[in-house]
């Protein structure tokens, strides 16, 4: 039996439940690689590294998504992994939206 066969086989013998949560943790892996697909392509169109504020969303999305999927498995390493990251990903789309805002706020000295 090859290893294809064999995963297969397991995939078949995983009970229906199990399965939606594997789907989960699958999306939010996807969401999380997005982040990484937006940035090099936004960083090649400015031909510089950039991180477009879509990368935080993105990082917040599979993160959260992904914290879901490690809390239904129980797994403490993944949880803490998951949940620090998120904190990070959320204080920095803070950081931006509060300078947005405080830049919105700036009055323009050349009108009276």
């Amino acid at each position: 039996m090859g290893w294809l066969d064999q995963i297969v086989d397991n995939l078949m013998a995983t009970p229906v439940e199990e399965m939606i949560w594997i789907g989960i943790g699958l999306l939010g892996q996807a969401l999380f690689s997005m982040r990484f697909i937006i940035q090099w392509i936004v960083s090649e169109k400015k031909r510089d590294s950039v991180i477009p504020i879509a990368f935080w969303y993105f990082s917040i999305g599979g993160g959260l998504v992904m914290l879901s999927y490690a809390i239904w498995r129980a797994d403490p390493v993944f949880i803490l992994g998951q949940s620090t990251g998120l904190f990070i990903y959320l204080r920095n789309l803070y950081f931006i939206l509060k300078r947005r805002r405080a830049e919105l706020e700036v009055p323009d000295p050349t009108t009276d």
